[in-house]
């Protein structure tokens, strides 16, 4: 059974940071692409940031580039996003995303608030 567990969403100020985390079980970590996706009240999910499993390429939206940071540590099973200079309009609940040829995962959600 694949889980996918996120944490490290919480409120924070405008210009704070916060780091995510997401621990995969039931899957071969190392052949997987993961991502962080959002959603913020009203909109639909979005695209954030992925760790490519075959090389090592990182991506990210225009909105965050620069201070999103995603990372992957392979003993641990753990991607995690960074997120600096958070903005208010990064609220939202974030969602990792483990894909493969075959498969496609998802995560519960972590909740980011950010306060002016």
């Amino acid at each position: 059974q694949v889980q996918l567990v996120e944490s490290g969403g919480g409120l924070v100020q405008a210009g704070g940071s916060l780091r995510l985390s997401c621990t995969a079980s039931g899957l071969t970590f190392n052949q997987y692409t993961m991502a962080w996706f959002r959603q913020a009240p009203g909109k639909e999910r979005e695209f954030v940031a992925s760790h490519v499993h075959k090389d090592g390429s990182t991506y990210y939206a225009d909105s965050v580039k620069g201070r999103f940071t995603i990372s992957r540590d392979i003993a641990k099973n753990t991607v995690y996003l960074q997120m600096n200079n958070l903005k208010l309009e990064d609220a939202a609940v974030y969602y990792c995303n483990a894909i493969s040829t075959y498969n496609d995962y998802w995560g519960q959600g972590t909740q980011v608030t950010v306060s002016s």
